[in-house]
C-alpha cells in the first residue's frame, strides 16, 4: 500500500486521463468469472482464526494455499502476502521491503492523481511515517480474485491510526491522532505489485487533525501547478449525453448470481439513469454505507440524501464501473469490490461550495457485502480532496 496523501503529487506527469504504461497496460488483464473464488476458505475471516500471533508468524515454507509461482516462500496465499507486507513496510518500519514488492516502473493512482515508479513510492512512505512514526494499518477486509498467471486482484480496506508528531507538508506537527479507513486495489504478479488504485480519506485526516480542508486544498492544488491529473480511466472515460439523447437502460438481474451486471446495471441505474427507487428494491432497510470524511449513513433514506447531494452539484455526472471483482456464492452471500470513474460539471449547491461550473473528474473504490440478493454494507471512498483541489485550483488560477 502507497504513500498516505502528505506528499506532493508527480505533477511533471503528462495531464491527460488514461496515460499509463504501455508495459503496465500488456500485464494488465481484465479477470473472467471463473478467475473469482466460490467460497471464503481463503479469506481475511478465514486467516485471523487462530490468533495475530499465529497469522503474523512467517508461515512455513512451502505450504502454499494455492500455487504463487515467483512469490517468497514465505507468504502461504495472497491474504498472507497483502496483510504481512503491509505490516512489515508500515508497522516494522522496513520501508526498504518495497524494492521487493513493488515494481521499479509500479504506478500507483490515488486520490489527487498518478505517483509513478517505485523510488517515488519509498519516498513517500518515508515521509509519512515521518508525520506518524506510531502508524498502524489495521486489515478490515481483504477482496480478492485471480491466480498467478493473469495476476491476483487484491481490494484491500485498511483501517489507518496515528499520532501527527512529526512535520508533513500540510505543516509543523498538531500533537493530534487520526482514525480513517482506505481502500487500495493492487495487482500483483511474481511478488510484484506492479498497478495500485488506492483511496485515502486526506480531507477526514485533514479535518482530524484540526486543519482547514479549503485552505489545504487551494494550497495543494497551488503547489502541484494546477488541477491534479485525470483519473486512470482504464477502458475510456465516461461519455455525457448532448442534446436530446438519454441514457440508455440496462437491465438489473433478477438474482445476483451474475455478480458483474448486477453491479454494473445497478451502478447504472442510480448513477447515469438517477433511478433512485433502485435503492430501495437492492439495499437492505438497514444497511451501513461508510464514505469519505468519515459520514456514516444508516438507511436506504440516508445514502438518498447523500446520493441526491452529488447529483445536484454535478447535474451532469456520467459514471463507468472500470473494474469488477468478487469472491463468494448465492448461499454464503458474496463480497464485492468496484472501481468506478465519474465526470461532471460542478453545477450545483451543496458540501463543496457555491457552483463553479468547473470539469470535475471524481474516481473512488467501492465494496459490498451482499447477502439473500440485497447489498447489506457498502464502503465508498472516492477522491473528495482530490475534487476540492480541481474545483479551487482552477479558481485560483482565474480559469474556468
Amino acid at each position: 500500500m502507497a504513500d498516505i496523501r502528505l506528499t506532493q503529487s508527480n505533477s511533471s506527469l503528462p495531464q491527460k486521463a488514461g496515460d499509463h504504461d504501455s508495459e503496465t497496460a500488456q500485464r494488465f488483464e481484465p479477470l473472467r468469472p471463473d478467475h473469482m473464488p466460490k467460497n471464503f476458505s481463503i479469506s481475511l475471516d478465514a486467516y485471523r482464526k487462530g490468533g495475530t500471533d499465529r497469522f503474523m508468524a512467517s508461515g512455513p515454507v512451502g505450504h502454499r494455499r494455492h500455487p504463487m509461482s515467483g512469490f517468497e516462500e514465505t507468504y502461504t496465499d495472497i491474504i498472507d502476502y497483502i496483510v504481512r507486507i503491509t505490516h512489515r513496510i508500515w508497522e516494522e518500519k522496513n520501508i526498504g521491503y518495497i524494492y521487493d514488492t513493488y515494481s521499479h516502473d509500479c504506478r500507483v493512482w490515488d486520490d489527487v492523481g498518478l505517483q509513478y515508479g517505485r523510488d517515488k513510492i519509498v519516498a513517500d512512505t518515508v515521509h509519512t511515517n515521518n508525520a506518524f512514526p506510531d502508524i498502524r494499518l489495521v486489515a478490515d477486509e481483504v477482496i480478492w480474485a485471480g491466480d498467478e498467471n493473469v495476476g491476483f486482484h487484491t481490494s484491500h480496506r485498511t483501517m489507518i491510526l496515528g499520532t501527527n508528531t512529526g512535520f508533513s507538508r500540510f505543516g509543523a506537527p498538531t500533537g493530534k491522532a487520526v482514525r480513517l479507513f482506505c481502500i487500495a486495489n493492487c495487482v500483483s504478479r511474481h511478488n510484484e505489485i506492479y498497478l495500485e488504485h488506492v483511496q485515502y480519506d486526506t480531507a477526514g485526516m485533514l479535518k482530524q487533525l484540526g486543519l482547514d480542508v479549503v485552505e489545504c486544498a487551494k494550497q495543494a492544488a497551488a503547489s502541484s501547478g494546477g488541477e491534479p491529473v485525470a483519473p486512470n480511466f482504464m477502458a475510456s472515460e465516461p461519455a455525457r449525453l448532448s442534446g436530446q439523447g438519454k441514457p440508455g437502460t440496462l437491465k438489473i438481474p433478477d438474482d445476483v448470481e451474475d455478480i458483474a451486471e448486477f453491479v454494473k446495471s445497478i451502478f447504472h441505474a442510480i448513477w447515469n439513469r438517477r433511478d433512485l427507487s433502485v435503492l430501495d428494491r437492492l439495499y437492505a432497510p438497514s444497511v451501513v454505507m461508510e464514505g469519505p470524511t468519515g459520514r456514516v449513513y444508516r438507511g436506504v433514506g440516508q445514502i438518498k440524501s447523500f446520493t441526491l447531494s452529488m447529483l445536484a452539484m454535478f447535474p451532469n455526472l456520467a459514471m463507468q464501473v472500470e473494474d469488477i471483482y468478487w469472491m463468494g456464492n448465492p448461499k454464503d452471500g458474496y463480497l464485492v469490490s468496484a472501481r468506478w470513474g465519474a465526470a461532471g460539471s460542478h453545477r450545483g449547491n451543496g458540501p463543496y461550495g457555491p457552483p463553479t461550473g468547473r470539469e470535475t473528474y471524481v474516481w473512488g473504490i467501492t465494496q459490498w457485502q451482499i447477502k439473500n440478493d440485497r447489498v447489506q454494507r457498502e464502503w465508498t471512498m472516492f477522491n473528495e480532496f482530490g475534487i476540492l483541489m480541481q474545483i479551487l485550483g482552477k479558481a485560483a488560477s482565474g480559469s474556468g
